[in-house]
């Protein structure tokens, strides 16, 4: 026996008192568990069981009851006789375990007597949650996953080397968890396995656990293996076809559950799930599903949800959840071809004949066998995108002419309810494959969607982007409602359209583990029955929910039928799961607007699904009156900068969760979306396929403010040195030069203009100097007694002489700048400037210029003088 390391005196003498009374060492047991290693902790004393009171019962307490019944590793040690008071004597008051004990007798703990005597109660009966010797790990609830055997310090794989079915079997019984209906090999072993179990067990299959079944060590202590092994368990397993005939493939359907043959409900039973349960017992296909009278009085409610192609009925979806009781003798019947090889008709022939051609009612079972429904990418059975199997493809449908009439005609063929809403431009995303039918036309009482008038099979105008869907009445889902936390909340179901509170009565451990997995807040969780009453009035759509360890979503519970009203308000459950955090928004105080808003389905964080917080959860924006106003609104608040683009019609992909905003109306200065003008919340006429998106510039334009609201000054620098302020200041530089040069030249070419002045004055003298000259001369060339006078209109036609330094005669042509200008204004000026420079030059020429330029002098005398001489002759002056 080996003491603890802080033993007392007072534990020594009740160490003693014990081995005086009983000398050995206790026996123990867990009772009123789901399996042999959980329970309420009894002793056995002089032959009568009795229990263990929660005094100091710890986590270190639990492990040790767990070894000492060979049940593996303690997940849980609950008091409060969470298990049921027990019965008899209460034998101890406490123990007190360091936790490394082999048994409880090792421990120090009271004297054994009868406790009820001193006041003790079974309300405080101690219990124990051991994991067991095996356990399966990493699917998705305790009775699918990994094989993992408990080695007394760590769970160790077993390897899929000679696994068989009969181990299988052994395991899911002693799981609790109904029958093996799958083993799997090549699984990978998980990261942090060091190594794998070196034994092989040999089971028969009709062992309690798999620690009596026998065993044989492996070669070498490695055991051959391409992988760890993995083990499915349901309790949807054995089925059966009853019928007074002599034929096995016809008849009720019965299931075994938990050990009694159940007969299944016909309400939704489809020619889908009755080709699964031909199929599973090797009878071919179904040819019917007929209506029988007679049946059992314990129908079996669940629903199943089969697309017609799974091998067996434990794959299809199953709701349980809400489903109400089934009257009597309304038994599911299958008639099945009895011929595993029977291939039925494709339908090609009236399939494909003109819109609104309706098949034989001889035809229709066979036909609408040959396809299969389903609805995709909606989050469960009875929503999403509408897609039909026909010759081997998934096909989709075209939202041309979709409405409630054909998605009724959906829902019911699915057994889904009636049809809240026929979603189009593939709200639930686009498909892939053909697109099997276009501009349908259901009435709403068709059997099978593809009898309803339409183009005709295979015929369409669309692409995936128009694919439909349908969101049915019994499309359920799961939130937890809380304004600072997730994963901890009010329990609410959408239904029916709704979302409505869950009842708590009688959940336990199971099914608040099951509800915390399933929204990915941890394996575990608890009721809290000490939050008040919830304000405002919901439905409180469903009671009784009792789960079981088998079930991996809370829809294939157990539980009372829908109701409006199913308890009362102060039996709404509050649940913690062991995930539970605090939500992004609000943090520890209350949000701030810019913390509300959020983009999402973006290629940037500055890009996307506008998304604001509400009433505890996130939803949209309807694009109704979105504008580049409202979007720069967003994206100021977000601190993206400038609004680029108003995105609509979910350009980044629709949403889900309510639609929060409609008709939002923006100034564009608004300093939050809040400020703006819209709709009351949460009312709008939209749908997620017109939720709003922005795209903005991603950088910040705006100035931080100070904690008194007003903009800071001392730390311009960043918005100054963004791309548009760069630019401007290249482009400011730039003007600024040219505007510097034009002043240069403008200045240089009035000083030239004055010298040129003085110089044309100049040259006027000396022109007249050398025309007189010119004269003379030619008188002197004629006979002394001829006269030298000219009348004045033989000469009209007097030549021009260009003038070094002077403009060309025409004003209408191009100016020839002479090297003197171009040294001067030409060399450096062009467009507009050359225009200024044009205009200068004439508001500055005098009349003493003028004559240059229309090439005589009023004054002169001398109009028909040829000048041709003096084109290209130097001048000189005296």
């Amino acid at each position: 026996m080996a003491l603890g390391r802080h033993l007392s005196l007072q534990g020594l003498c009740v160490l003693l008192l014990g081995t005086m009374v009983g000398g050995q060492v206790l026996e123990l047991r867990l009772k009123d568990g789901a399996h042999r290693c959980e329970g309420r902790v009894e002793v056995k004393h002089q032959g009568e069981w009795g229990t263990v009171d929660d005094l100091k019962w710890s986590l270190k307490d639990a492990p040790v009851v767990c070894r000492q019944l060979g049940c593996g590793a303690a997940i849980g040690f609950p008091g409060g006789a969470y298990f049921g008071p027990g019965l008899g004597p209460i034998w101890l008051s406490y123990t007190s375990c360091e936790g490394v004990e082999s048994t409880v007798s090792d421990c120090r703990h009271s004297n054994i007597k009868d406790y009820r005597n001193y006041s003790y109660l079974h309300d405080w009966d101690a219990g124990v949650v051991c994991s067991g010797f095996v356990r399966l790990a990493g699917g998705d609830g305790p009775c699918s996953g990994r094989v993992e055997v408990y080695s007394g310090e760590a769970w160790i794989p077993v390897s899929d080397g000679n696994f068989t079915l009969p181990t299988a079997q052994v395991i899911c019984a002693e799981l609790g968890c109904g029958k093996a209906v799958s083993v799997l090999g090549h699984v990978p072993f998980r990261a942090s396995s060091a190594r794998v179990w070196a034994e092989e067990f040999r089971c028969e299959g009709e062992e309690p656990e798999l620690r009596v079944c026998p065993r044989v060590p492996c070669p070498g202590g490695t055991c051959y293996h391409s992988g760890a092994v993995q083990v499915v368990c349901s309790v949807y397993t054995d089925v059966r076809l009853v019928t007074n005939g002599s034929s096995q493939c016809e008849g009720q359907v019965e299931m075994n559950i938990f050990g009694q043959w159940r007969a299944l409900c016909a309400s939704h039973w489809s020619l889908a799930n009755a080709n699964v349960v031909c199929r599973q017992l090797g009878c071919g296909v179904a040819i019917s599903t007929p209506n029988r009278a007679e049946g059992s009085d314990q129908l079996w409610k669940a629903r199943f949800h089969c697309s017609g192609t799974e091998s067996f009925l434990w794959k299809c979806p199953v709701t349980t959840l809400g489903v109400p009781d089934c009257s009597h003798g309304n038994t599911a019947s299958v008639m099945c071809s009895g011929n595993q090889t029977l291939v039925l008709p494709q339908c090609d022939d009236f399939v494909s004949e003109p819109a609104g051609f309706a098949a034989s009612e001889d035809s229709a079972p066979y036909c609408s066998d040959s396809r299969q429904l389903r609805l995709v990418d909606g989050g469960g059975p009875c929503a999403g995108r509408v897609e039909i199997l026909d010759q081997g493809s998934w096909g989709t449908i075209c939202d041309d002419g979709w409405d409630l009439d054909d998605a009724h005609v959906v829902c019911r063929q699915l057994g889904c309810g009636e049809a809240l809403n026929a979603t189009g431009s593939a709200h639930f995303g686009a498909g892939s494959g053909p697109i099997w039918l276009d501009d349908l036309n259901c009435a709403g009482n068709e059997s099978q969607v593809w009898t309803c008038p339409s183009q005709g099979w295979g015929r369409h105008d669309c692409r995936h982007k128009e694919d439909a869907g349908v969101i049915c009445s019994e499309f359920l889902a799961l939130r937890m409602v809380s304004e600072d936390q997730q994963c901890a909340g009010w329990l609410e179901v959408f239904y029916n359209g709704t979302w409505g509170s869950v009842c708590r009565s009688p959940m336990d451990e199971v099914t608040v583990s099951i509800i915390c997995r399933q929204l990915g807040c941890g394996d575990s969780g608890s009721l809290n029955s000490s939050v008040g009453l919830r304000e405002g009035s919901r439905p409180r759509w469903v009671d009784l929910i009792q789960c079981r360890k088998t079930d991996t979503s809370l829809w294939q519970c157990p539980s009372g039928p829908w109701k409006y009203s199913s308890c009362s308000p102060k039996e709404e459950a509050y649940i913690s799961c062991a995930g539970r955090r605090p939500k992004s928004c609000p943090t520890a105080a209350p949000c701030t607007d810019r913390e509300k808003l959020r983009l999402r389905g973006g290629d940037s964080k500055c890009s996307g699904r506008v998304e604001v917080w509400h009433s505890g959860t996130w939803g949209t924006v309807c694009d109704d009156s979105w504008s580049l106003a409202e979007a720069e609104v967003v994206c100021q608040q977000l601190g993206c900068g400038q609004a680029l683009e108003a995105v609509r019609s979910a350009a980044f992909g629709p949403g889900n969760g309510s639609i929060w905003l409609d008709e939002v109306r923006c100034g564009g200065r608004e300093s939050s979306l809040w400020d703006c003008a819209a709709e009351p919340w949460g009312q709008s006429d939209c749908k997620h396929e017109e939720d709003a998106g922005v795209r903005c510039s991603g950088v910040r334009t705006t100035l931080p403010t100070t904690t008194a609201g007003t903009r800071t000054t001392s730390n311009s620098l960043p918005g100054i040195f963004s791309l548009p302020g760069i630019l401007c200041l290249i482009l400011g530089a730039l003007l600024f030069l040219v505007l510097v040069i034009l002043m240069t030249q403008l200045l240089r070419w009035r000083a030239e203009r004055r010298a040129l002045s003085s110089y044309e004055d100049a040259l006027a003298e000396a022109v007249y100097e050398e025309l007189d000259y010119l004269l003379t001369q030619k008188e002197g060339l004629g006979s002394p007694d001829q006269r030298t006078d000219v009348p004045d209109e033989n000469y009209d036609d007097a030549e021009e002489v260009p003038v070094p330094g002077t403009p060309s005669a025409s004003l209408g042509n191009e100016e020839e700048v002479s090297p003197e200008k171009e040294n001067g204004v030409r060399s450096s000026q062009t467009g507009s400037c050359l225009n200024f420079s044009r205009e200068a030059a004439d508001s500055g020429q005098g009349e003493d210029s003028l004559w240059l330029l229309q090439g005589k002098k009023e004054d002169a005398g001398y109009d028909d003088v040829e000048l041709s001489a003096l084109g290209t002759s130097p001048m000189t002056f005296s």
